[in-house]
């Protein structure tokens, strides 16, 4: 071989050489183009924080002439969105809870009135798709942590079942030492940890399907933890030592646990974040007691605030926040018993300037706050007037994963993700844009809004509280089985539904009511084929029982 052809042979050598170092950099860069595009295709975390009544004017950020500080929500605040027109289910927590985590409305079951008292069955159909089942479909790993209310079937000498009497079941005998079924477990969520009801026996902690400590003693009322026990459950079921002022630190400890936990695996996760405060009993620690300088509730407001800031802390320390949604928001409004009085008197209005509180049809109901936060999607200090309910998480975290919801599930949701990510508001009456509000008292009364068109079907007359707590025996409420009181408002010039416009415009009135019909008989408000309802729904007559008889 000659000397020119091993140079020439080592020049080619080394154009291969060049050539091959080319190629496996373009691999290595399409390799990096890939895992790159795959984090970012990475479904984000979820994570719902929600308050239990809180009104919509409990964030000082948002009404700052409020006199209870908020500083963490006021923070979520300047880094998300705000929406202003968004509302609970219902104005009261169990159906909500069920709105929130099936897109459905609560009253198309056959509770339509109150909550879930004491030892009652699961609300949610063990068939039905849930948010949490949703989103384990996409690789989520799924929590619960508070407050359940949602229904187990609890084990004892008797079932767990519906009764026309409210908590008629807290003196039967009930085993703890055996599994629970038909709790958060058996619902989508792959772990739970919190309380059925904070003011409801069992008086213990809940982890999965059984209960932390056996609660052996009974329960007493001890003034020393709080204001507004629950003293008509003395003598009921207790964990030994149980003190009501640890379970919302607890809850939040277990909490925030999960997401540094979470944030160190590669699957997305999903927590729901069910708080216990600031509802009954008003218990803040000792670390709050006092802090507002107006009134225990003020205290326990302000817990609730540090509470969601751990939440939120958690997320920002672990290096997620980028790819984390965070939604704080509540179940219904604020409840006008357990110092509300003293809050308004020194210039706190926890319901801003909408009528009423928790439990009622009015705006203060069921209006509450809604913050979105997603740091690179979501512009920090923005707002929207989107009309919004809270069943509507559910279809904005389908169409975040591109999942196409069946016929059966959702009913109700409609996604917000437009407005979340800044365009332009999707028009009413389309398969993403809610075009009507259906909403739900504690008595059961109906409420329908279009646009700034609010129809009420009011209890005629009568203490909404007397029709819920019938006694045994006695004679039974007067508005039962009676037609409503209809009246009309429009929320654009009368944001404090002062003013009954029902008699003004017959019309109007005629409009909503065959809205509100068709919602109800169609057994879904978004499109698609029609739905059974659980029971035959009647909005303009006051319901004969709170369990209503099952559809036929």
């Amino acid at each position: 071989m000659k000397r020119g052809n091993h140079r020439e042979l080592a020049q080619e050598g080394m154009d291969v050489i060049k050539l091959a170092r080319v190629v496996l950099a373009a691999l290595l860069i399409a390799a990096c183009g890939s895992v790159c595009m795959a984090v970012d295709k990475r479904p984000p975390n979820v994570v719902v924080i929600l308050a239990d009544d809180f009104g919509v004017g409990d964030i000082q950020a948002l009404w700052p002439s409020n006199k209870i500080r908020t500083p963490e929500l006021d923070r979520l605040m300047r880094e998300g969105m705000g929406f202003t027109d968004a509302h609970s289910a219902s104005a009261v927590c169990t159906p909500t809870r069920y709105g929130l985590l099936t897109g459905r409305y609560c009253w198309r079951t056959r509770l339509q009135e109150w909550v879930l008292g004491t030892y009652e069955p699961p609300l949610i159909d063990a068939e039905r798709l849930t948010l949490p089942g949703l989103l384990k479909k996409h690789g989520y790993r799924t929590a619960c942590m508070g407050k359940w209310h949602l229904g187990w079937q609890w084990p004892g000498e008797q079932p767990s079942r519906m009764t026309r009497i409210p908590n008629a079941l807290w003196k039967a005998k009930w085993d703890f030492s055996k599994p629970i079924a038909g709790g958060p477990t058996t619902r989508g969520f792959d772990y739970y940890f919190g309380v059925d009801v904070p003011n409801f026996p069992p008086f213990t902690f809940i982890e999965n399907d059984r209960v932390v400590a056996m609660p052996t003693a009974r329960y007493q009322p001890d003034n020393s933890q709080g204001v507004y026990l629950p003293k008509n459950f003395s003598g009921t079921p207790m964990a030994p030592g149980w003190d009501l002022r640890e379970i919302l630190p607890e809850i939040t400890r277990r909490a925030v646990r999960f997401i540094r936990q979470q944030a160190k695996q590669d699957a997305p996760f999903f927590l729901y974040f069910p708080m216990t405060s600031p509802h009954f009993p008003i218990v803040p620690t000792e670390k709050f007691a006092g802090k507002s300088g107006i009134a225990p509730i003020g205290d326990f407001l302000m817990q609730t605030d540090f509470s969601a800031g751990q939440i939120i802390r958690a997320i920002d320390e672990a290096g997620i926040a980028q790819n984390t949604i965070v939604i704080f928001t509540a179940d219904n409004g604020h409840s006008e018993f357990y110092g509300c009085k003293k809050l308004v008197e020194a210039g706190h209005l926890p319901s801003g300037p909408y009528r009423g509180y928790k439990t009622r049809i009015w705006e203060g109901g069921h209006r509450v706050p809604f913050v979105v936060r997603w740091p690179g999607r979501i512009a920090p200090g923005s707002s929207s007037d989107q009309l919004l309910c809270l069943n509507d998480i559910f279809a904005t975290c389908a169409e975040l994963l591109g999942e196409r919801l069946p016929d059966n599930a959702a009913e109700d949701s409609f996604s917000f993700l437009p407005a979340l990510l800044g365009k332009p508001a999707v028009a009413p009456g389309t398969a993403a844009g809610r075009p009507n509000l259906v909403s739900h008292s504690l008595a059961g009364e109906f409420a329908y809004r279009e646009g700034p068109w609010k129809l009420v079907f009011k209890m005629p007359g009568g203490n909404p509280w007397k029709l819920v707590f019938e006694k045994p025996g006695r004679r039974r409420h007067p508005a039962r089985g009676k037609p409503c009181v209809v009246q009309l408002y429009n929320l654009d010039s009368d944001i404090g539904e002062k003013h009954d416009l029902a008699k003004k415009h017959p019309e109007i009135v005629r409009r909503l009511t065959v809205g509100l019909k068709r919602v109800v008989d169609q057994g879904r408000s978004r499109p698609g084929p029609k739905q059974p309802n659980d029971t035959d729904v009647r909005f303009d007559t006051i319901q004969e029982d709170r369990w209503a008889p099952a559809a036929e």
